[in-house]
């Protein structure tokens, strides 16, 4: 994994940007000579509605089109 001072990342963003994109070889980015942050390649999943991957996840338990409380409890119905 290659490493960068701060100053040359800021001179060389773009570039890097793009090595990165290119690569998918992953940056650290050192301040003082400590590691400040990781530049890595953005994961794409391909899938055009982030909702999609949530498919699978949620189990329904009854009717989900049936009200939740009889009608006896509705306000709107009562005398």
């Amino acid at each position: 994994m290659e490493t960068i001072n701060a100053t040359d990342f800021k001179a060389r963003c773009l570039a890097i940007l793009d090595r990165v994109a290119a690569t998918g070889e992953p940056v650290v980015i050192l301040k003082r000579g400590k590691p400040v942050a990781e530049l890595s390649p953005a994961v794409r999943s391909g899938v055009a509605y982030p909702q999609y991957e949530l498919k699978g996840t949620v189990t329904e338990v009854g009717d989900i089109v049936e009200p939740p409380l009889p009608a006896d409890h509705w306000e709107s119905t009562r005398s």
